[in-house]
C-alpha cells in the first residue's frame, strides 16, 4: 500500500506536490469515488485510480546519467523558450525529471529519474552523497584560502560543511581545483570560492557517488545498469530487490 500522491508521482502524472493539489481539488477518483483527502493509501496493482477521468498506470522506473551542457536549464520547461534538460529526453516514454540541479552556466553529471524515493534520498543531506567538481577559479588561492574551504565557509545561509579540496593545475591567471562536497545548496561551489576571493571561471560536475561521465559527450545520456542502481540504492539505505 502506498500513499495516493506518491503513486500518482510514480506514474508520471505530476510531482508529488502537484499530485496533492489535484487530490485536494477533487480531480482524483479511486475505485469510482472522489478522494479529496491527503494520506489515503492505495494498492496501485488492484485499485482503479483516475485523474481527470483518465485511468493511470505505473511507469517502469528508469534512471539516466546525463552530461548536461552549458547554457541548458535544469528544468522540464522554460517560459522564455530556452533549452532545458527535458529536451534531451523527449524520446523517452516515461516522464523522468532531474535530481537536484546544475546551474545554467555549469556543465556536467546530472541524474534524471522517475523513481521518487531514489530522487528524495539522493537529495537528502543525511546520506552525504559525494558530489565532485572540477573548478577553474580566478587567481591562485593561498594555503589559507584552501584551508578555509576545507574547514567550511560561512555564507549568508550559514556555515557550509567542510569540502575536500586539492589543486589540479595552476598558471599565472587561474587555478584548477577538485572540490568534493555533499551538500546541495544553491550555487554552493561558486559561492564558496567567491567567499574566499577566487571567483569561478568554469565549473563541471564530474562525479556523483561512484558515477562518472566516462564514455559520455556533452548532451549525451545513458541508463544506469542494474548493478549501478543496486549499488546506489544500498548506499542510500533502500530496499534492493
Amino acid at each position: 500500500m502506498e500513499r495516493l500522491q506518491k503513486v500518482m508521482a510514480q506514474a508520471g502524472i505530476a510531482s508529488r506536490r502537484q499530485s496533492e493539489a489535484l487530490i485536494l481539488n477533487g480531480h482524483v477518483r479511486v475505485n469510482g469515488q472522489v478522494v479529496k483527502t491527503l494520506g489515503v493509501k492505495v494498492d496501485p496493482l488492484l485499485d482503479v485510480i483516475e485523474v481527470k477521468g483518465k485511468r493511470i498506470t505505473l511507469e517502469k522506473k528508469r534512471t539516466f546519467l546525463f552530461y548536461k551542457p552549458l547554457r541548458v536549464i535544469t528544468s522540464m520547461s522554460d517560459p522564455q523558450g530556452r533549452k532545458v534538460v527535458a529536451d534531451y529526453f523527449r524520446h523517452i516514454p516515461e516522464r523522468v525529471y532531474p535530481v537536484g540541479r546544475l546551474d545554467y552556466d555549469t556543465e556536467g553529471l546530472l541524474l534524471l529519474t522517475n523513481d521518487g524515493e531514489l530522487a528524495n534520498r539522493l537529495a537528502h543531506p543525511r546520506y552525504e552523497i559525494d558530489k565532485c567538481y572540477e573548478v577553474t577559479v580566478k587567481g591562485k588561492p593561498s594555503r589559507e584560502a584552501l584551508q578555509l574551504l576545507r574547514r567550511g565557509v560561512r555564507l549568508e545561509d550559514g556555515l557550509t560543511a567542510p569540502a575536500k579540496v586539492r589543486v589540479l593545475a595552476s598558471d599565472e591567471t587561474s587555478t584548477r581545483l577538485e572540490m568534493i562536497i555533499h551538500e546541495g545548496r544553491n550555487r554552493q561551489v561558486r559561492r564558496m570560492c567567491e567567499a574566499v576571493g577566487h571567483p569561478v571561471l568554469h565549473l563541471i560536475r564530474t562525479r556523483l557517488a561512484f558515477l562518472t561521465l566516462e564514455g559520455l559527450k556533452r548532451g549525451q545520456a545513458r541508463e544506469l545498469t542494474a548493478a549501478e542502481l543496486k549499488r546506489l540504492k544500498k548506499m542510500l539505505g533502500m530496499v534492493v530487490t
